[in-house]
């Protein structure tokens, strides 16, 4: 396997206009990843979560060599990994524009690590058992494209080819790059619950970019949230909801469908934060408690739950209790929290938690 570690790594990517005489010519540059610093342990997944644009793909090509770093180091194992070819790296990939073999059956393209090596007793025993996993793991849903070639597959279908070819590759490094975005919502939960079986089950370091905070938490050992070419945070999934760094962090994860992460209330110069899942709503009034009016009551019956939205002064409040709750709409009430964290506001940095997580 493989640890791996960036350290100090820039990266600046300029804009094809901004030249003299061009459209964006005065613009400089379009994106930089600064001093970037990170470390993936060796088994572990690593996932990458940020909104479009932050930067998680260039990292991830980075990390592969496809793209070299203005500065600083990419490590394999505590070795510079600067000289050393994306072919020679041992790595499995799957991007989004899949980068498949038109010519060649879905099969080929699938074992084409193989195809490229010499052909030893030893060898053929690694494909044969390789190509089995990855055909259970995948099961019909790759099989019957197996004796098709890419040009003939729609999106989803090359993905499951690409997916499948990076599960039978010698790899010590998986990188992935949102694998499942043209599958539907069903494959999408089937292929992240098996590439977890199969992550957990061989121990390959592997690093995921996503914007999804729900594949996120179900993949993750770690997660990573970048933000404008920086980490912002590093943590497991508990690590980062329990005690965020900043309000965008605390916006960005996301552990209830349907229902908003976080209430920011201005209070004092300062953002006052709190989940849905820790605002208490009674019809009494309460000690140190904030009178509100209800504004919505939307129901989720398959989990039992209401979401409710409070106006407060001018702000809203988003508070989730379980089973009916019995308000409506015009509703005088009045809200506790039972856990809160408090924001700076001009730099969203949190300052503090209450009470404080064990």
């Amino acid at each position: 396997m493989a640890r791996i570690d960036l350290v100090d790594v820039c990266k600046t990517l300029r804009d094809p206009g901004a030249g003299p005489g061009g459209p964006g010519a005065g613009r400089g540059a379009s994106f930089a990843i600064q001093d970037l610093s990170l470390r993936v342990p060796d088994g572990k997944t690593m996932v990458i979560l940020g909104p479009s644009g932050c930067g998680k793909t260039t990292l991830l090509k980075i990390i592969a060599g496809l793209i070299s770093p203005d500065s600083g180091h990419v490590r394999y194992d505590d070795v510079d990994v600067k000289d050393v070819r994306p072919g020679d790296r041992r790595i499995g990939m799957v991007f989004q524009n899949y980068a498949l073999y038109p010519h060649m059956t879905s099969r080929t393209n699938v074992l084409s690590y193989f195809k490229f090596r010499k052909k030893t007793p030893e060898l053929d025993e690694v494909k044969r058992a390789k190509y089995q996993r990855t055909s259970e793991l995948m099961g019909v849903d790759l099989v019957h494209l197996l004796d098709r070639r890419p040009p003939t597959l729609s999106g989803g279908e090359k993905q499951r080819v690409a997916l499948g070819r990076c599960i039978t590759r010698d790899a010590a490094l998986f990188l992935v790059d949102e694998p499942f975005a043209n599958l539907d919502q069903a494959l999408r939960e089937k292929y992240r619950v098996n590439l977890k079986i199969l992550l957990r089950q061989f121990s390959i370091t592997t690093v995921y970019v996503t914007h999804d905070h729900h594949e996120a938490l179900i993949l993750a050992d770690l997660i990573a949230i970048m933000d404008r070419g920086r980490i912002v945070q590093v943590g497991s999934p508990r690590q980062i909801y329990d005690l965020p760094v900043s309000s965008f962090v605390a916006s960005f994860l996301n552990i209830h469908v349907g229902a908003p992460p976080i209430s920011l209330i201005e209070r004092d110069g300062q953002w006052i934060g709190v989940r849905p899942e820790d605002v208490t709503v009674a019809r009494e009034r309460a000690e140190h408690g904030l009178d509100g009016r209800v504004t919505e009551a939307f129901q989720f019956p398959l989990t039992d739950s209401t979401l409710l939205t409070v106006r407060v002064g001018e702000q809203e409040v988003h508070a989730l209790a379980p089973g009916n709750a019995p308000h409506a709409a015009g509703d005088p009430v009045w809200l506790t929290f039972r856990r809160y964290h408090v924001f700076e506001r001009e730099s969203g940095r949190r300052l503090s938690s209450h009470p404080v997580a064990a």
